[in-house]
């Protein structure tokens, strides 16, 4: 039988932390609670029932990264970037958790947290750390740049994840700065206009090296 990774272990054991807060603080919970936060400023109230489905999330998640590569007619693919895979799950975990206490702070103590500031730094992190991962992911069909010509060629394949890590670390930063910003609308902007030029130039080289690899 195949030894279970001590970090798969913990990945585990962080999913199940949003599911416990959750238990923890329900029944101190308003009947409605604030699950959005719009542009405007304006705070969206839900049936607090639905931090559940938020809190679930975890140990949905946390069971199916693993049965991924067992899936992926690329599976052997994943042996070369298992590092990587379980950070990037472990990240996953640490995210859900933060946003389910974003929310029993701001039902239990409103006004405690500049939610859409935290969040803005808190993406950025993300982006970034994704961005950290990506050089090292190899073929697969479930994470990285994923278009026909980087399947069709493993140079491509690695070419484009390397520029796309690069840039998506680069949006990364840039968003988690993007906090310093006064005008919230403006700084949702600077978050977001980065990653589409983060995602959408990958995605063109990734054609325009298959094309100089493979002239007709």
């Amino acid at each position: 039988m195949k030894r279970i990774p001590k970090v798969q272990v913990l990945v585990w054991l962080l999913a199940l932390l949003p599911v416990a807060l959750t238990a923890l603080f329900y029944a101190r919970l308003p009947e409605n609670i604030p699950m959005s936060w719009g542009f405007d400023g304006v705070v969206r109230y839900e049936p607090k029932w639905q931090l559940w489905i938020v809190a679930c999330m975890a140990p949905f998640f946390a069971v199916l990264f693993p049965i991924l590569p067992k899936i992926d007619p690329r599976r052997r693919s994943y042996d070369k970037f298992g590092r990587p895979y379980l950070f990037f799950q472990g990240m996953m975990m640490v995210f859900l958790t933060v946003m389910v206490g974003i929310v029993l702070i701001e039902s239990l103590r409103p006004g405690t947290l500049r939610v859409s500031r935290v969040v803005c730094l808190l993406v950025g992190l993300l982006i970034a750390s994704v961005g950290n991962m990506m050089p090292k992911f190899r073929q697969n069909y479930f994470f990285g740049f994923k278009t026909p010509w980087t399947y069709a060629d493993e140079v491509v394949w690695t070419r484009t994840q390397r520029l796309g890590g690069r840039l998506m670390f680069a949006a990364g930063l840039v968003g988690m700065l993007a906090v310093l910003i006064p005008n919230e609308v403006i700084m949702f902007v600077v978050l977001f206009v980065p990653l589409i030029c983060a995602t959408l130039i990958p995605t063109v080289m990734s054609f325009v090296w298959y094309r100089q690899r493979h002239p007709e």
